[in-house]
C-alpha cells in the first residue's frame, strides 16, 4: 500500500514504514527476516518436535524418579521440576539450539551470503530473537499446561507473581539468547556444535537443580553455579510458581528477587560484550 506522498508502505505483516528512514528499512527487514526464521523453524517437524517435547518428557521421568515432598514443605519434586524444566527448557531453545543454528549457518555460507545482502546485519540478530521468543513461548505454554493439570502446580495467584513469572522470562531468556549467539563461535566446526555445546550446559543443568533436586546438592557445588544464569532463572520460576512457604528451603531461606535479577542482567551485559567481540560471519579461516 502506498500513501498519496509515496513515504510510506506496508511490509506483509502489516507493519507501516517509512522506506526512506533507517529506522523503517530496519524494522522490515528484522520483521522479514523473523518471519523466514519462524516458517523454517516449523517447517522441520523433527526439530520442533524435539525442542517441544524434550523438557516435557524429562519432567515426566524426573517426577515419576523422585516421588514424593521436599522435606517440611508439603511441596511435591514434581512441582519442583516444573520450574526446574521451565528454566531448562527456555535455556536449552535460546541458549543451546541458536548457537548451534548458528554454528551450521556459518559453516554452510548462508550467514556470508546474508552479510553479503542489503539486509542490515542487525536485522539477522532480530529474526533469531523473534524465532527464539515463539519457540520459548510454545515451550512455557507447554509445561505450564502440563504442570498445572498432571502435578497440581498452582498458576501464580496474584499479578505480583504474574509479573515475576515474565521478567524472568525475558531477562533469562534475553540472557541465554546473547550468551548462545557469543557461543556459536567456539565450535570449529558445525558437526562438533552440538557437542562442544551440550558439555558445559549439561554440567550446568545438573548442579543447577535442573537434573537434581537443588536441595540435594552440596552447598559449595550449588554456589558454584549461583556464578551463572541457570541457577537464577529456576529460583525466579520457583518464586512465581510454588508457595511461599517454600523459600524456606532456598539457601538464603528466602527468594531474593533483587539479586536474581542483577544477575540475570550482569550474564545479558556479558552476553552482548561476548556476541560483539566474537561474532563471525564467515568460517574460520575465511574472509
Amino acid at each position: 500500500m502506498r500513501e498519496k506522498d509515496g513515504d510510506t508502505s506496508q511490509s506483509s505483516s502489516g507493519i507501516v514504514a517509512n522506506p526512506r528512514s533507517r529506522a523503517g528499512i530496519f524494522v522490515v527487514a528484522s520483521l522479514s527476516r523473523g518471519q523466514v526464521e519462524v516458517l523454517q523453524f516449523f517447517r522441520n517437524r523433527d526439530s520442533v518436535v524435539f525442542t517441544l517435547a524434550l523438557p516435557v518428557v524429562l519432567l515426566a521421568l524426573l517426577a515419576s524418579i523422585f516421588s514424593g515432598s521436599v522435606a517440611g514443605t508439603g511441596v511435591t519434586y514434581s512441582q519442583v521440576y516444573t520450574a526446574a524444566l521451565l528454566a531448562g527448557g527456555l535455556a536449552s531453545t535460546s541458549f543451546l539450539n541458536l548457537g548451534i543454528a548458528i554454528s551450521n549457518e556459518r559453516e554452510n555460507g548462508t550467514l556470508k551470503r546474508l552479510a553479503g545482502t542489503p539486509m542490515p546485519r542487525s536485522a539477522y540478530f532480530l529474526g533469531k530473537v523473534i524465532v527464539v521468543l515463539v519457540a520459548s513461548v510454545l515451550e512455557v505454554i507447554l509445561l505450564i499446561a502440563v504442570g498445572h493439570f498432571a502435578y497440581n502446580v498452582a498458576l501464580p495467584g496474584s499479578i505480583g507473581r504474574w509479573w515475576t513469572f515474565v521478567w524472568v522470562t525475558l531477562l533469562g531468556g534475553t540472557a541465554m539468547t546473547l550468551l548462545g549467539v557469543a557461543a556459536s563461535s567456539l565450535p570449529r566446526s558445525a558437526r562438533s556444535a552440538a557437542a562442544v555445546l551440550n558439555l558445559p550446559f549439561l554440567v550446568l543443568e545438573f548442579i543447577s537443580g535442573i537434573f537434581v533436586p537443588f536441595t540435594s546438592l552440596s552447598h559449595g557445588l550449588y554456589s558454584f553455579a549461583g556464578l551463572f544464569p541457570l541457577r537464577w532463572l529456576a529460583e525466579g520460576y520457583r518464586s512465581a510458581l510454588l508457595p511461599s512457604y517454600f523459600q524456606k528451603v532456598e539457601p538464603g531461606h528466602v527468594w531474593n528477587h533483587e539479586q536474581i535479577a542483577l544477575v540475570l542482567a550482569i550474564w545479558c551485559v556479558i552476553g552482548l560484550v561476548a556476541s560483539v567481540k566474537t561474532f563471525r560471519w564467515t568460517g574460520r579461516g575465511e574472509r
